[in-house]
């Protein structure tokens, strides 16, 4: 058989399996057996919120499992056209068995692409909170050129970016900064951007000219919608109000109006001082909590379910996801997943689907940047 025929049926074997593994396939058709009784019953659609949303799962959940199946038909069907094409020697029904698994790759990697989203908060809104490590002015103004990163990545996927809560740093850069970016899968995309951001280069604000290494923390969290019921005690908050202070024009303000909420039992504080208004900065706030305690208790699952450590953890050595080099050489790598990018510029400049790409498929598939490939 053609050399190009086995290769293609060889990755579309891989790319199916790793669907399948990850599909959990026993788990995934139980559940839907399951959700096929419950629509059944006469009394279903009494509450037809809780219905419709067991649904929406049951026709997921059926897909998925309906396209994997046949797209392992396919394959077995389009290896023994191609086999009977070679048998009588026609090399039209070989050309045609190739093009079909042609197709069918793409279709496969198309799929692959989609588990990548397919976590309960993926499709929301998302925040992206930056705080600046110890270091000064250093520090600040790597944590200011973060936020100029995820502003341009968020641009280049059409996504609308708020600037929500602002801090200047001493001299330069920012000591801390909250974007909220919106748009269809925002914190799919975004979450394996939370933990640690190193950097190295030659300091501007070094008259030696001496190399600085850098620290900056990104905290990633989902927007979420009032079907989702986060309960907070008021009790075990606290509230600041303090004047809006930052980038210029609307983000300052001559009023009391920004709003800080610290909440003791976790020790997560938000900010807002985006509005002019002291009352919708609160509101605000309010939702900005409320997502980070969800965004908790997602880890809390994910770590239950992968058995791996994924927490806040402190702003420097040993703890970085992603290191930045500019001097000696030019070159930008991601500790988890080995991904490597040798244009630095462009990656600060908001190009980092690929690393993105290559952390998710490490989540969901397992393994290095390699996990999943020809993912575009």
């Amino acid at each position: 058989m053609r050399a190009e025929i086995l290769s293609l049926a060889d990755d579309i074997k891989q790319s199916a399996g790793l669907l399948r593994r990850h599909l959990d396939w026993d788990t995934s058709y139980a559940r839907l057996q399951e959700l096929n009784h419950l629509s059944e019953q006469p009394d279903f659609w009494n509450d037809a919120e809780k219905a419709q949303k067991l649904m929406r799962e049951r026709t997921d959940l059926d897909d998925r499992l309906s396209s994997l199946v046949r797209i392992e038909k396919d394959l077995e069907e389009t290896l023994e056209l191609a086999e009977l094409g070679e048998a009588d020697g026609d090399e039209s029904i070989v050309d045609e068995a190739q093009g079909a698994l042609a197709r069918l790759k793409d279709e496969v990697v198309e799929r692959q692409f989609e588990a990548l989203f397919s976590g309960e908060a993926d499709n929301n809104d998302t925040y992206i909170e930056i705080n600046s490590g110890a270091g000064g002015t250093e520090s600040q103004d790597w944590a200011n050129m973060l936020l100029r990163m995820y502003t341009r990545w968020g641009e280049r996927h059409r996504f609308k970016v708020e600037l929500i809560d602002f801090t200047d740093g001493e001299t330069a850069g920012i000591k801390s900064a909250t974007i909220l970016l919106k748009g269809n899968k925002a914190y799919g995309w975004a979450k394996v951007e939370s933990g640690v951001h190193r950097l190295v280069r030659i300091s501007p604000y070094d008259s030696n000219a001496r190399r600085h290494t850098s620290f900056a923390s990104v905290w990633v969290y989902p927007v979420i919608d009032d079907s989702i019921n986060i309960e907070i005690n008021e009790s075990d908050c606290r509230i600041d109000t303090y004047r809006a202070s930052g980038a210029g024009g609307q983000h300052v303000n001559r009023t009391d109006s920004a709003v800080r909420i610290t909440h003791m039992p976790s020790g997560i504080v938000v900010a807002c001082q985006q509005d002019r208004s002291q009352h919708k900065n609160r509101a605000t706030a309010w939702a900005m909590l409320k997502a980070r305690l969800y965004e908790a208790e997602l880890k809390k699952r994910e770590e239950a379910a992968m058995a791996t450590h994924a927490g806040k953890t402190d702003i420097g050595w040993g703890h970085q996801i992603r290191s930045y080099v500019l001097q000696p050489y030019q070159m930008v790598k991601d500790t988890r997943t080995g991904y490597t990018s040798g244009t630095p510029g462009d990656v600060l400049d908001g190009d980092l689907d690929d690393f993105m790409k290559a952390a998710l498929a490490q989540r969901v598939y397992g393994g290095g940047p390699d996990a999943v490939e020809d993912i575009d």
